[in-house]
């Protein structure tokens, strides 16, 4: 009988299985999460083979906290990441400029720019199909106002419906539809979940 050894401690992709599970938590992905994460978003061995970069090196960079952790582990163990991983740092100048360049975007709050930073390296910014600080405040904004509207003096009016619905619009245009594995790991519902689906629901559009 062969006995297959496990990786070692030090085998980056099986610190980033480890690290992954650190942040999201161990639950299991199933036939339909992983249909809707093939979809959306690409493995890093692949990435890494167009963008002619090593993936251990990668890996490297995540574990670093320089790049985000993948989003996703399939359930055959691949680790999936946005097709634009590399866009920001990119974008940035590179991966050593980029934490400086993307806190910047928040000049008047430096405490919130450092969490959002954090949260970004955690890979759950699954919420957006593009992960940029402009989409990250955009989304800040529009749920709150969402929120906010509830609340407004005209509240179910036509011009309030009309105002609410273009809130709505314009996140459900920023948000993918998610996966049953995300509000496991999320604790509840997502932020599509209450303010497009539920607004929607309660609030049909006049």
């Amino acid at each position: 009988m062969t006995t297959v050894s496990a990786a070692p401690a030090t085998d980056p992709k099986r610190r980033i299985v480890d690290r992954f599970h650190e942040v999201n938590g161990v639950h299991p992905m199933t036939e339909a999460d992983d249909a809707y994460v093939s979809a959306q978003f690409v493995t890093l061995e692949r990435l890494c083979e167009v963008r002619g970069r090593d993936a251990d090196a990668v890996r490297g960079l995540m574990l670093a906290g320089r790049l985000p952790l993948p989003g996703y582990l399939r359930s055959d163990g691949a680790e999936m990441v946005p097709a634009d991983l590399f866009a920001l740092a990119d974008e940035a100048g590179g991966v050593d400029l980029l934490e400086a360049w993307f806190t910047a975007h928040w000049p008047a709050d430096p405490a919130t720019g450092q969490a959002e930073w954090d949260a970004y390296l955690s890979g759950q910014y699954v919420c957006l199909h593009t992960v940029t600080p402009a989409t990250i405040q955009r989304k800040e904004r529009l749920t709150g106002a969402i929120d906010a509207a509830m609340d407004e003096p005209d509240a179910g009016s036509a011009p309030w419906s009309a105002r609410l619905h273009a809130l709505v619009d314009e996140l459900d245009a920023l948000e993918p539809a998610f996966t049953a594995y995300d509000r496991i790991r999320f604790g509840g519902p997502t932020s599509r979940d209450t303010c497009v689906d539920a607004i929607r629901a309660r609030h049909p559009r006049r």
